[in-house]
């Protein structure tokens, strides 16, 4: 198997956006491509169809290559859950919570392990491997125990780029200074540069560009201007450039920004809506009067929910729904919107039970045991019999709470056919549910817009519309076109053959 390897200088320097790319540019030139990233942290997950884990970028990746996502694409999925300490999903699986220096002590061996027999399997199937790298290769402190980079270049004998963002500044000293610090046979493995995320006029790094080839003697292979259309972020640091260059919509839907946000990419599909306009908006700050407010899926519940409480936002939003608003809760948001959580075991931390924004008369019960699983199901609202598929992600059990329904005298519905996936109120101002990938379903997302749009007195748009999938696909085209107008790729595809 033939392998590529994208290191960057930085983190968020753009090495998840160029596998992608370059998973489907060598996926057009014949190859059987798989992307790899053997160790990621990211609170954005993806459910294979054998029920595990592995990060959404490589799953993105995988629909790059024009190939399913598979366990073997990410065998180390790390989830921050606060207090310094992440959730380890090895293979897919959850096999525990530890800090770093545990981490290293207690999974190095056994995380190279996954990486290798990951990386044979992966041969077995396809005839090109493009790997992802973490943060830097050149961190020093960390290099010894870092299993993602160039201990994985050099396994695979992999042709190297190194990715760096010229929008932090200092990109010059970031790729020197890079290079300086690698050993030299991982040093003799890059094979080229990449400058990302440039705004301006190119040529103004013509002798910048040059000096840097005489320097390091090694091709400068282009220079990336900044990419806009919404791509997959890992992790909530990818929220920070995150702004709609929308001027002209119908709706406005707000995002509560969690302190542990996870699963963001459940409103990609939102956001590739011509007239919504999606906010994310921080819980100090006012929510104002949005058509919908969405409270999306969190790693650590009881932890965000009593963020949500001190900072005056769980009031807004009791408020804002008395008011006549619109609010979705998905995963840990949907737990959030009932009477009570419970940590019994003390799961999450400390606290064994916490109030809820009592929107929904239920309650939920957090367990150890996870469950991951891709979901078909049909949803009843807002109208019956739209066939939807996403994913479940949660280590909770929610159930009604009988005596809270009869003292509101309001009715409650299954949102699907499976009643315990979700909920929503008889005047549809409280939705929840644990799918992710709901918005995913072009025709059920249609008619929830359009839902908002009645309430606004808004003409219906078509929900005869493919889902997702079809726009992402266009997306990944776009994004592969545009790398290879911007990027010479010529003696990559020479040497991989």
């Amino acid at each position: 198997m033939k392998a590529i390897m994208v290191v960057g200088t930085t983190s968020h320097a753009g090495k998840s956006t160029l596998v992608a790319a370059l998973c489907r540019l060598f996926w057009r030139k014949g190859w059987l491509v798989t992307p790899f990233k053997g160790q990621n942290m990211a609170l954005n997950a993806y459910v294979t169809s054998t029920g595990g884990e592995i990060g959404y970028a490589q799953a993105f990746q995988a629909w790059g290559a024009k190939t399913t996502p598979r366990l073997e694409m990410n065998p180390i999925l790390l989830k921050p859950q606060g207090n310094m300490t992440s959730q380890v999903i090895l293979n897919g699986k959850n096999v525990g919570v530890t800090n770093a220096k545990e981490y290293y002590k207690k999974y190095f061996n056994k995380g190279w392990k996954a990486i290798t027999e990951s990386l044979k399997i992966l041969s077995q199937e396809f005839n090109l491997v493009i790997c992802e790298g973490a943060g830097s290769p050149a961190e020093i402190n960390l290099k010894h125990r870092d299993l993602t980079n160039m201990k994985v270049a050099k396994h695979l004998n992999a042709d190297t780029i190194l990715v760096a963002d010229i929008e932090r500044g200092g990109v010059f000293a970031h790729i020197v200074g890079t290079l300086q610090l690698l050993e030299p046979d991982e040093k003799a493995l890059i094979k080229g540069i990449i400058i990302n995320k440039f705004r301006g006029d190119v040529s103004l790094l013509d002798s910048g560009i040059e000096w840097l080839e005489e320097y390091t003697k090694i091709p400068v292979l282009g220079v990336v201007p900044w990419f806009y259309p919404a791509l997959p972020s890992e992790d909530s640091l990818g929220l920070l450039n995150k702004r709609s260059r929308k001027t002209e919509y119908d709706l406005t839907i707000k995002v509560l920004k969690l302190p542990r946000i996870s699963n963001f990419t459940d409103f990609d599909p939102l956001e590739a809506e011509s007239n919504v306009l999606i906010e994310y908006v921080e819980l100090n700050q006012e929510l104002g009067c949005p058509d919908a407010v969405i409270i999306p899926g969190t790693k650590t519940t009881i932890d965000d929910l009593i963020v949500l409480d001190k900072s005056g936002m769980k009031k807004q939003l009791q408020e804002y729904e008395k008011a006549g608003g619109t609010i979705f809760g998905i995963c840990g948001g949907y737990q959030m919107l009932g009477h009570k959580i419970l940590d019994p075991d003390n799961f999450e931390g400390s606290l064994s039970e916490y109030k809820g924004i009592n929107l929904l008369p239920q309650e939920t019960v957090l367990k150890p045991e996870k469950i991951t699983r891709q979901r078909e199901v049909y949803a009843n609202y807002p109208q019956k019999n739209f066939p939807i598929n996403g994913y479940e992600i949660h280590q909770g059990y929610t159930h009604l709470i009988a005596p809270l329904i009869k003292q509101r005298k309001i009715k409650y519905y299954p949102l699907f056919d499976d009643p315990s996936l979700g909920l929503v109120n008889e005047t549809q101002s409280v939705w929840g549910c644990y799918l992710h990938g709901i918005f995913d379903n072009g025709a059920w997302r249609r008619s929830w817009l359009n839902f908002l749009r009645q309430k606004r007195g808004l003409s219906c748009l078509p929900t005869g519309i493919p889902n997702y999938r079809q726009q992402r696909e266009e997306l990944l085209d776009t994004l592969a076109d545009f790398i290879e107008a911007n990027v010479d790729l010529q003696n990559f595809y020479d040497a991989m053959q």
